[in-house]
């Protein structure tokens, strides 16, 4: 028989209904069969049970529908409940009368310096006590962006006034130089030419007595000084020819002294094994004559042949940088021909970036000594000099320089150097007898005498931009000497130093000032025999030391037109430079500067 369930009941319905069902059939059933049993009991012996079949039409599937949760309020409990008040809002207006109106939004721009206007030619002038001129002549033309023509002109010159002077102390020297440049993409080169005039004056007569008036009416003591010179200059970037220079020049004197020199330098760049091996060979030829020695029994001549080669490898090893190489010379000259081995070693290394950077070295090489050379270092020496090439064996040093902030550097270094045949100057004595017409035979000259010389010497130096406008620099320089055969280092001072300063104070003034310190010096007067007057010891004599105040201001019209005030010596300390040779004591020095295109 068909299920008296529905299959779309629910599951738990059905079976709470069928269960309360099944209890009241049940008791029913037990009241119905224990009322009919007698009744029924004999009927139901004779007949039989029979079988029902029950078909199932459709199986039983339930299913889960969802359950709904009942949505309640939640019920506030409190006794007392706070009512919110009402508030209303209403705006007073007050019209206020504006005439500001709004500007467009603009990009702000970088301010840009003033364009500098640049000419090609300037000319300065200054005056000052001493009867002190100076000329400054300066000139620039540019073909193209490739070709250049330089032309420059130096005068400067006293007629001199030191105090207690006997003899004229003027001076004058004048310069003109030039100088043509070429670039192309495969060659830059260039030459230069000039000729130099210098007078200057043995003016350091010793106090000695003999020296009366009409000796010295009978001394002249003028020297005059030619240099005319030409040089020139080769470089191929992208060849193994790297650069080359040569140099010619040619110097004489009023007293028919002369002296020719010839200078060859090519340097060469070869890739071996994937380093770059440069090799710089040397060619440096002088040859010159005096007139006369300075006892006057004779001429000078003198030349000189250096002939080298000096190969070196450049290692880079992240912050290292070493620079191995050698020097080998053949020197040839009147006496002896000779081979000399230098070494030729640098080494740098970076320990804190830019901060600390470690250095050292050995090098050496020859000098090759020259009377044009002598006489830029010191213009009194005598037309009667012996000139032969220094051997400088070795210069060994090592230091450390860098940065102690981004505007402060530093540098300190300490050298040892050995030289042989090192030149020195020293006093020459009084030969008035062997050489009356010669004004340098007062004891107012110097001579250069040579010794095997040791240096130590210790070099340290600071610098510091405290701005853009203003820097500040210090340094010095202690040095201990030890000679072979002379008693001391003439006229090598002990202790050398400096100090300087710039300040562009404003636009338009500018300043700038100097300090120099020389320390003490050694000389000795060597008196010969059979002179007059007679001097029968040899006087040793002690230069003080000094310093040297320099300063300069400057004012700028406008970009063409500015004046310049320069003060030397401004402690007016007429110390000597050289012994017996004072010099002049507080200068100033005005002028002006103009620019323009020619």
């Amino acid at each position: 028989m068909n299920s008296p369930f529905k299959n779309n009941i629910d599951q738990r319905t059905i079976h709470k209904s069928f269960t309360f069902m099944q209890r009241q059939f049940l008791f029913l059933l037990i009241l119905f069969m224990g009322a009919f049993t007698s009744v029924f009991s004999q009927d139901d012996k004779k007949k039989e049970i029979g079988t029902e079949v029950v078909n199932v039409v459709k199986p039983y599937t339930p299913s889960v529908s969802d359950a709904f949760k009942v949505k309640q309020l939640p019920v506030l409990n409190d006794s007392v409940t706070t009512v919110k008040k009402q508030i209303k809002y209403s705006i007073f207006s007050v019209p206020v009368a504006s005439t500001f109106i709004p500007a467009k939004a603009k990009p702000n721009q970088v301010k840009k310096a003033k364009k500098e206007v640049l000419y090609n030619t300037y000319a300065s002038l200054g005056l000052g006590n001493f009867s002190t001129a100076l000329v400054d002549f300066y000139t620039s033309r540019t073909f193209n962006r490739n070709e250049t023509l330089d032309l420059y002109l130096n005068h400067h010159s006293s007629q001199g006034g030191i105090d207690g002077v006997q003899l004229d102390d003027a001076f004058f020297n004048t310069r003109l130089e030039g100088n043509y440049r070429k670039k192309s993409r495969y060659l830059n080169w260039g030459v230069d030419a000039g000729f130099q005039h210098q007078i200057y004056n043995w003016y350091g007569i010793p106090v000695q007595p003999g020296f009366d008036e009409s000796v010295l009416n009978n001394i002249d003591e003028s020297q005059t000084y030619y240099t005319a010179f030409a040089s020139a200059q080769l470089s191929t970037p992208d060849s193994f020819f790297k650069e080359g220079s040569v140099l010619l020049r040619h110097f004489w004197d009023g007293a028919d002294s002369g002296e020719t020199r010839a200078y060859f330098t090519p340097t060469l760049e070869i890739p071996i094994s994937g380093e770059l091996i440069t090799t710089q060979f040397t060619v440096d030829y002088v040859t010159g004559a005096f007139e006369r020695n300075f006892s006057g029994t004779g001429e000078i001549d003198y030349n000189s042949l250096l002939l080298g080669v000096s190969p070196s490898l450049v290692v880079l090893r992240d912050d290292l940088t070493v620079n191995l190489g050698a020097s080998i010379f053949y020197s040839v000259d009147q006496d002896n021909n000779t081979f000399f081995i230098y070494p030729n070693v640098t080494a740098s290394y970076r320990l804190v970036d830019e901060f600390v950077i470690a250095y050292g070295g050995i090098e050496g090489k020859p000098v090759q000594n020259s009377y044009y050379d002598f006489v830029q270092q010191n213009p009194f020496v005598s037309p009667t000099l012996n000139i032969t090439p220094t051997d400088q064996q070795y210069n060994s040093y090592v230091g450390v320089k860098g940065k102690f902030q981004s505007n402060i550097g530093y540098n300190l270094r300490g050298s040892y150097i050995a030289e042989n045949n090192k030149p020195l100057f020293r006093t020459n004595s009084v030969n008035a007898i062997a050489s009356p017409n010669e004004g340098y035979a007062y004891g107012n000259s110097f001579d250069v005498v040579y010794d095997d010389v040791k240096t130590i010497s210790v070099f340290g130096e600071l610098t510091i931009d405290i701005n853009r406008d203003f820097s500040l620099g210090v340094n010095a320089e202690v040095f201990e000497f030890t000679t072979d055969e002379e008693d001391e280092a003439w006229n090598l001072p002990t202790l050398t130093g400096s100090l300087f300063a710039d300040y562009q104070i404003s636009e338009k003034w500018f300043a700038g000032a100097s300090i120099f310190y020389v320390g003490e010096r050694e000389d000795i007067f060597v008196p010969d025999p059979g002179t007059t007057p007679v001097v029968p010891d040899s006087e040793r004599l002690t230069l003080d030391s000094f310093f040297d105040i320099n300063a300069h201001l400057g004012y700028r019209f406008d970009n063409q037109l500015s004046a310049f005030l320069r003060l030397n010596n401004i402690a007016g300390n007429e110390y000597a430079r050289w012994a017996t040779f004072p010099v002049q004591g507080f200068q100033i020095l005005a002028g002006v500067t103009y620019k323009f295109d020619l």
